[in-house]
């Protein structure tokens, strides 16, 4: 899968020293502190506007009031005075779910606010002096000094100095830039990192408009959109809710012709605990918790929607430089010319590089010592060098001692050196340069001038090349045993692309990538009824990530990415897409697993509740009393305490989620059906059973 218009490589290395960089939150776990904060909350929920939007606790909430108008006109009824205050518990109930899940998304907002209050700035005043602010304290216009090694803390123009800088999440290249003052390269992102020399930007966001601000305004907000699926379950769910309503208004009349007339308490009871209030009341609280788990992670989802596609993915896009490969080039080869040594090649290599600050500068150092046995060596020991450090105007670093000059850098800028030092670049080495180009690596000279010798010669040259990241093989095979597709995206040429996507272990690449070519590839997928994930960070993503089902874009990116895409990725961790399709279908397992476990206890409840209220009538009925329940009131009481007190044991395994294992469509079925269905069948018959013995302690009741 090819195209034959080359582009720039896509995405380079992804910065955690961002916005959001280092907003760790919490784990993942129940904190029962939060049933106390979030009880107000449950509270207001009771309004019936906003109630509605779920039926079948809307159903139980009408019930309540029934119930409780009744046993105020009979003000003896003990019977209907307790069936009334566990109804409202009932609903209060569901109400506390939804609420402590909006409250964990809350918390994790907090989190993400004080790691960005964090972040410090080196901002200039008028007088030049230098004074250190939180990043949240800079407006438009203040000027703030950045050097080698420090992160960008806004969106700018450099108006003094001139620097290389990582910006892969814009431009895409794994290769540095040069940005400086003056011309049409001054501008600077926020999150972009300093590689070398000084530069003075001047701020140009407004404080409180980043886009970090309005994530944390999605997250602390109630609302979630539903999903398609989850609209669906709540059509079956009050479907379910009409059909009962229906068997339970009819009932009544067979129910006086039988002579045993049941009250409206009894039959609203009947209704509570035959519908679905299980999953009803967890229905909000499994989606919001979905959505925190992403949170949990630094990701944020502007969608509801598009966690829940997550669960459903099967192809994932994905970058090659930073997601697939290393977001920094390393050395990964020297190759000397013709009549030079590789240990003389090495040796010089290391020292020009002993300057270099730069990634690619410390691993050329590094590939020198690890694999030629070159012991470590520290600048501190060559007390008679010069050192000259790599910068963005001359590309090259290199050392002066003992009468020689070494230098290593950008072909062209090596190559001025040495020509201007009397010297030429021989055939070979353009041929080096040339093929190592062609592959898709960065090709570097490595040269000396030895003063006695005369001419400056190159001795050989350096191959930057991606270097894949360890143990994604295993993860894409993981993948692949979920039935998803992995397909690797790159500017590279095809030679080069399949090469890393043999190594890699992904299914597919598209090679040569334009936007146009993303789209397409997207809309391919689409047509064939597959679900689309893939990330980016640059403006030529925007499309492809609005086409896809889900868009992970990275919180270092433009801001069209960031506006397209319908998640964010604080950490700017493009791997994490792995992640957030795991988080999808453990929201879907844990969806299906409670539903399977509210219907199968429905079907416990029927046997606590329709004996007791015919038993009278018909006596044979008490042979299907297999509980053995005291008596009629005491039968429905306990079914209905159960109804309630069921759903807040329930709470905790909706926020944390059913556990996920890369398991088939039947070998799932199997497990909810052994351990939720028939779990939610047992449950209920020891629950009710043990309530009910309680209940027979209290006089007038057993």
């Amino acid at each position: 899968m090819t195209t034959s218009t080359p582009v720039r490589p896509k995405a380079g290395p992804r910065e955690r020293g961002g916005a959001g960089a280092g907003a760790k939150v919490a784990p993942g776990r129940f904190d029962p502190r939060l049933l106390a904060v979030s009880l107000p909350e449950a509270f207001r929920k009771l309004d019936p506007r906003v109630m509605i939007a779920s039926p079948v606790m809307f159903v139980v909430e009408i019930g309540s009031v029934l119930t409780t108008v009744l046993a105020v006109a009979d003000p003896g009824d003990w019977f209907g005075w307790t069936i009334a205050a566990w109804l409202w518990l009932t609903v209060l109930f569901a109400n506390l779910a939804e609420a402590v899940a909006e409250g964990r998304g809350r918390a994790q907002a907090d989190s993400l606010r004080r790691a960005r209050t964090d972040s410090v700035a080196r901002r200039l005043g008028d007088d030049g002096r230098e004074e250190r602010v939180a990043g949240t304290a800079l407006r438009v216009g203040d000027r703030v000094v950045c050097e080698a090694g420090d992160v960008i803390p806004g969106d700018g123009d450099v108006v003094e100095g001139v620097a290389s800088v990582d910006e892969s999440a814009i431009t895409g290249e794994s290769a540095p830039v040069i940005r400086e003052s003056g011309g049409d390269r001054s501008a600077v992102t926020g999150g972009t990192r300093v590689l070398s020399d000084r530069i003075v930007v001047r701020i140009t966001t407004r404080p409180g408009e980043t886009f970090l601000d309005r994530m944390i305004s999605l997250v602390e907000g109630a609302s979630r959109q539903k999903t398609p699926n989850e609209i669906a379950l709540n059509i079956l769910l009050a479907s379910l809710t009409i059909v009962f309503l229906l068997a339970v208004v009819t009932l009544q009349p067979f129910a006086v012709y039988a002579g045993a007339e049941q009250s409206a308490v009894v039959l609203t009871a009947l209704l509570v605990c035959l519908i679905p209030t299980t999953i009803g009341a967890l229905l909000s609280a499994i989606g919001i918790a979905g959505m925190d788990r992403l949170v949990q992670r630094n990701v944020l989802a502007t969608s509801g929607r598009a966690v829940e596609a997550a669960g459903d993915v099967s192809t994932l896009l994905l970058d090659k430089t930073g997601t697939i490969t290393h977001g920094n080039r390393q050395a990964a080869a020297f190759l000397p010319l013709p009549g030079v040594g590789i240990e003389e090649l090495a040796e010089a290599a290391r020292l020009s590089s002993l300057a270099d600050e730069t990634p690619e500068g410390r691993s050329i150092a590094a590939l020198a010592t690890t694999r030629y046995g070159l012991h470590p060596l520290d600048r501190a020991e060559l007390r008679d060098a010069d050192w000259v450090p790599f910068t963005a105007q001359t590309r090259m670093s290199g050392v002066d001692t003992g009468g020689r000059r070494i230098r290593k850098g950008a072909a062209s800028a090596i190559g001025r050196w040495v020509t201007a030092h009397g010297g030429r670049v021989p055939e070979a080495a353009a041929a080096g340069v040339e093929e190592i180009s062609a592959e898709g690596g960065t090709p570097l000279l490595v040269a000396v001038h030895d003063e006695a010798a005369g001419a400056a010669r190159v001795l050989g040259v350096v191959h930057l090349k991606d270097v894949v990241k360890d143990g994604l093989r295993e993860r894409f095979e993981a993948l692949r045993a979920m039935g998803i597709r992995t397909v690797m995206i790159t500017g590279d040429n095809a030679r080069t692309a399949k090469a890393i996507a043999a190594e890699a272990g992904v299914d597919d690449y598209l090679a040569e990538a334009t936007p146009e070519d993303k789209m397409a590839l997207i809309k391919r997928e689409q047509a064939g009824g597959r679900l689309v994930a893939m990330t980016g960070d640059g403006t030529n993503d925007a499309p492809a990530l609005a086409q896809a089902d889900v868009g992970v874009a990275m919180n270092t990116g433009t801001s069209a990415a960031k506006e397209a895409g319908n998640m964010v990725d604080l950490d700017s961790d493009p791997t994490k897409l792995i992640d957030i399709v795991q988080i999808g279908k453990q929201l879907l397992i844990t969806r299906g697993a409670l539903t399977t476990f509210s219907i199968a206890n429905d079907i416990a409840k029927y046997f606590a509740i329709i004996p007791a209220m015919f038993a009278a009538a018909y006596p044979g009925l008490d042979h299907l009393n297999i509980m053995g329940l005291s008596s009629p009131e005491s039968a429905i009481l306990s079914a209905v305490i159960f109804n309630a007190l069921i759903i807040v044991a329930l709470v905790p395994l909706a926020l944390r989620g059913v556990a996920y294992r890369p398991l088939g469509a039947d070998s799932l079925l199997r497990r909810n059906l052994g351990r939720y269905g028939l779990g939610g069948l047992v449950a209920p018959f020891l629950g009710i059973k043990l309530i009910d013995l309680l209940l027979s302690l209290i006089p007038g009741i057993g």
